[in-house]
């Protein structure tokens, strides 16, 4: 089931936060760098972060989840998350189709690491473009999207 997430609900928060940090592990060893802003975040930095979240759930237990935030006829991802346990079972691609079917915007814009190569699959295989890279530091360097509705 996918619904809304009240993330000023400190357990919420602290459900997305224990989806978050083992997901962004997962990327931080693909593309080898731990310096991934969500991995520093807090349960407070969620319930302030001004982001829309949207969980998918399987008996009562948050599996994945999408945050947003929608500018104009933009949605901007901020975060596309599943827990490692519950990877390749098509969580994420509900939840990106939950995106373009809710919100009637003309663009959708996301960011991941540049070696992450299954984020970087996933996003060309949605009709995303790669639209520039940017280079963090020696290490790092972050692929930017973008899809045209």
């Amino acid at each position: 089931m996918i619904k809304i997430i009240n993330i000023s609900n400190r357990k919420h928060a602290k459900d997305v936060l224990n989806v978050q940090i083992p997901s962004y592990k997962v990327e931080a060893e693909i593309i080898d760098s731990y310096e991934i802003p969500p991995l520093k975040d807090t349960v407070y930095n969620l319930q302030n972060c001004d982001e829309t979240f949207i969980g998918y759930y399987e008996n009562k237990q948050l599996c994945g989840a999408i945050s947003i935030k929608v500018v104009d006829d933009e949605v901007d991802i901020h975060r596309l998350i599943v827990h490692p346990k519950h990877f390749r079972k098509g969580i994420a691609q509900l939840l990106l189709n939950f995106i373009e079917s809710k919100f009637k915007v003309e663009t959708i814009k996301v960011s991941t690491g540049s070696k992450n190569a299954p984020a970087v699959r996933f996003y060309k295989k949605n009709g995303f473009q790669n639209i520039k890279e940017v280079m963090v530091n020696k290490q790092l360097s972050i692929t930017l999207f973008e899809k045209k509705l």
